[in-house]
């Protein structure tokens, strides 16, 4: 059985320092409000799942030891991100649009899905916790549950205290800089992403 408890506190304080993850739904919520926050949420998580499940069934490990493969996820982990900071910056000139449900649950998912960092935690970290000889799928998939609702609940604290500024930060102009803003951050998330993983997967 592996060692739920210590990996659950392990997973909270991973999940307490900032990251892409963290920056991103703190911005989102602040522009678009709660409710596009929750959904993005759904989405982060539903990525954070699948990532769990594809470590379950090693495909975690191999891009972890595939340059190739890992070079593949981390550039377009940023490409992915640079493209929603150039729509977060032309949507700043435009008029606000209805919120789409499935654009925001979208964004969150594959964020996440291109995100390399997500592969490394289930690579290095969660081995750590698996018990002697229980590294088989279900072993795996009860530490992936853990991570993702431990993330998952974090993700709804970030939301529901950064939505709070929702209403001050998109009147009259306010709109306009949250968004070019948001753009910016997305683009230093993306810088970062960049050099924090630059000799991972090598």
């Amino acid at each position: 059985m592996p060692d739920l408890l210590g990996f659950a506190l392990a997973s909270l304080i991973i999940e307490l320092t900032p990251g892409p993850n963290m920056t991103y739904l703190a911005v989102l919520s602040a522009r678009r409000g709660r409710p596009v926050g929750y959904i993005a949420v759904a989405g982060v998580a539903l990525g954070l799942a699948i990532m769990g499940i594809a470590a379950a069934l090693g495909l975690a490990t191999l891009i972890g030891a595939s340059p190739a493969l890992f070079a593949i996820l981390r550039w377009g982990g940023v490409a992915y991100l640079l493209y929603l900071a150039w729509d977060a910056w032309r949507e700043a000139d435009m008029p606000p649009e209805p919120v789409e449900s499935r654009r925001y649950f979208v964004q969150g998912l594959v964020t996440n899905l291109l995100n390399p960092k997500a592969a490394l935690f289930y690579v290095t970290v969660m081995p750590n916790f698996l018990a002697a000889g229980g590294d088989g799928p279900l072993s795996w998939s009860l530490l992936a549950a853990v991570y993702v609702s431990v993330a998952t609940l974090i993700h709804l604290v970030i939301v529901t205290a950064s939505g709070m500024l929702e209403p001050v930060l998109t009147r009259g102009m306010g709109r306009v800089v949250v968004s070019r803003a948001f753009a910016l951050i997305l683009v230093g998330v993306a810088a970062w992403m960049l050099w924090s993983t630059r000799s991972s997967g090598a």
